[in-house]
């Protein structure tokens, strides 16, 4: 029989029984990324001696009558995160060498919950990019065609997953990095509410892994179902003990409801700041047709929805304010005269990333107090709404486009070009205020090109979104091998 492409809830099910070992699963998982990972290029740093000899501890354990979440489950984890003895350079040429001391948080959970780890994977220079290359470890090819991009920065988890080189990974999410190569590649993710998962460990490797997470960023889970969001979230979501003051359960409330039926959905496929391709218009529109199908109320449009375009231009800032705080002073300067040019009327995103740039400490408060006030409107949207269904990107997957220069880059919507970092704006408007994000596939695009959307739910409330994708995998399918 052939694992590669089973459920992490599948494959704990065979090794219950004993219809497989974790060292057999293991060694077939090791076997296809030395065989098929050359094309992909997902896998960049392997940890398969490793791997094998926590294969054969699993099978020990679960011999004793052990049975833990993820006990002998071969999982892949992002290369941003710290694992002892092996690299962490988020790209970076210069931290080619950095070897951290210890496990990030969350590799220790994984291990902790029996999960066997074949290795890192590929991520874009410094994580800012939505697609994954670099200098130390090349390019990612999307596994449905290689000459388009897998998605980032999580981008090799995404292509990981899609290829069949384990059964889950580990990624984050800033600027949709988790749910833009989940959309790419055809796979699931879920973007948890800012501050449920600790991130202690995934740093930048010039700096201390500090329990201390940057604004909008968060990590979360990445597989080939809806399920196995649940079952890895379970894993991961929690404060870290080292500013809680102790290792806890954090108990979410449940799923506001069990069947498709009872569900209130916001179905949106325009913004106003950037068009919706075709094709992703199309995987949303597939979406709406199961859900009003299985008896939901879906609507296309509500007055409680929070203001789009300013949330687009608030996310914009808030995002940028934070990317130019290591910049050199003369550097800084130039932004500074720059942004000093701008027209009061011009509400560009250009702009606005701009300014963001230039934020003051005042400034930066000034928007947070906005971003409060657009979480009260979405707590208000809740009462009402129980999940908004939405584009992640305008478009799938697109050719692989290395300029270094990236405000020079362009996004090709339908045959016209817009802005690179437009883009960004259908993730951020659940980055933006914190909320829970999962990502899900949505069918194919004329091309064959995977199209996924994001379900979007209340604050905290993140099993309400994450059980709304189980039911729509149920009626239109979920992962689908690359053919």
């Amino acid at each position: 029989m052939t694992w590669n492409f089973l459920t992490a809830e599948e494959i704990a099910a065979a090794m219950r029984t004993g219809e497989v070992t974790s060292a057999e699963l293991t060694d077939d998982a090791i076997t296809r990324i030395e065989r098929d990972d050359k094309a992909i290029n997902a896998v960049c740093v392997p940890d398969f001696d490793r791997a094998r000899a926590a294969a054969r501890d699993a099978d020990q354990a679960r011999a004793r009558g052990e049975d833990r979440p993820l006990l002998g489950i071969p999982v892949t984890v992002k290369e941003s995160y710290n694992i002892a003895g092996l690299p962490t350079t988020w790209g970076m040429p210069q931290h080619r060498n950095h070897l951290p001391a210890e496990d990030a948080v969350q590799v220790s959970r994984l291990k902790a919950a029996g999960a066997v780890v074949l290795g890192k994977t590929n991520v874009p220079l410094g994580l800012q990019d939505i697609q994954s290359f670099n200098e130390i470890y090349g390019t990612t090819n999307n596994p449905w065609d290689h000459g388009r991009t897998s998605g980032g920065s999580s981008g090799g988890s995404a292509a990981a997953l899609a290829s069949g080189f384990g059964a889950l990974s580990i990624g984050s999410d800033l600027a949709g990095s988790l749910r833009t190569p989940a959309h790419f590649c055809g796979v699931y993710a879920h973007k948890p509410t800012v501050g449920l998962v600790a991130d202690r460990g995934m740093a930048p490797p010039a700096t201390p892994a500090l329990p201390f997470a940057p604004d909008l960023a968060v990590v979360g889970p990445m597989a080939r179902s809806a399920r196995d969001l649940t079952l890895l979230l379970d894993v991961m979501a929690g404060p870290d003990p080292l500013t809680s003051g102790v290792a806890y359960d954090l108990k979410l409330p449940p799923a506001r409801h069990e069947r498709i039926g009872d569900f209130r959905v916001l179905v949106l496929d325009e913004h106003p700041l950037i068009p919706t391709g075709s094709a992703v218009r199309a995987g949303v529109g597939r979406v709406a047709d199961a859900l009003a199908d299985g008896g939901a109320r879906v609507e296309r449009n509500s007055p409680l929805l929070p203001d789009l375009a300013e949330a687009g231009e608030l996310y914009t800032q808030l995002l940028f304010s934070g990317s130019v705080a290591r910049f050199p002073v003369e550097a800084y300067e130039r932004l500074q005269a720059h942004a000093a040019g701008l027209s009061a009327d011009d509400r560009s995103l250009d702009a606005a990333r701009l300014r963001g740039m230039v934020f003051s400490h005042r400034d930066w408060i000034a928007a947070n107090t906005r971003r409060e006030h657009h979480r009260h409107d979405w707590r208000q949207f809740f009462a009402g709404f129980d999940a908004v269904v939405c584009p992640i990107t305008p478009t799938p997957a697109f050719p692989h486009d290395h300029n270094p220069d990236l405000l020079a880059r362009r996004i090709d919507i339908d045959g016209v070009g817009f802005p690179y970092f437009d883009q960004f704006v259908w993730a951020g408007l659940a980055t933006m205020p914190g909320l829970p994000s999962t990502a899900v596939p949505a069918g194919r695009s004329p091309e064959g090109l995977p199209v996924g959307v994001q379900i979007i739910g209340p604050m905290f409330e993140d099993r309400t979104p994450l059980r709304l994708a189980e039911l729509l995998e149920r009626r239109i399918g979920g992962f689908q091998a690359p053919t």
